[in-house]
């Protein structure tokens, strides 16, 4: 598995990791980390490795997590994998649901909610793929 974590915030991008060596654990699959501390620099790495999951903070900078789930969401070629956006205001997250996110969670994240989110939004997506 392959997870794409998009965050200024290195603190942030560790905590992410941290969550999903617990799905790791779950699964027994081993994850791959790409990072990106940008969201223009996020879109490049996720179309180029197409990871099973993006993890986006909403304060990355060059373009937010809500620009990097409408640009992977709103292409003609569907990108294939999860987008979750970290939210940094409750009230985002009508933003969230318009860019095409899978989730999203409030930040400061709890990284077992984070571990759920992740695996539920793959099920849903590898579910779609079975029944598209």
């Amino acid at each position: 598995m392959k997870a794409l974590l998009i965050s200024p915030v290195p603190e942030m991008r560790e905590l992410v990791r941290v969550a999903l060596r617990s799905v790791e654990r779950r699964t027994g699959e081993p994850w791959e980390f790409l990072e990106a501390s940008n969201g223009l620099d996020g879109i490049r790495v996720a179309w180029r490795e197409l990871p099973d999951v993006v993890v986006a903070d909403e304060i990355a900078s060059n373009a937010g997590a809500f620009a990097v789930a409408k640009d992977l969401r709103g292409a003609v070629q569907a990108f294939p994998g999860s987008v979750i956006i970290l939210l940094a205001r409750a009230q985002d997250e009508w933003l969230a649901r318009w860019s095409g996110a899978d989730a999203w969670l409030m930040r400061p994240v709890d990284p077992f909610a984070l571990a759920d989110a992740v695996v539920a939004s793959m099920e849903r997506r590898a579910a779609d793929r079975r029944t598209a």
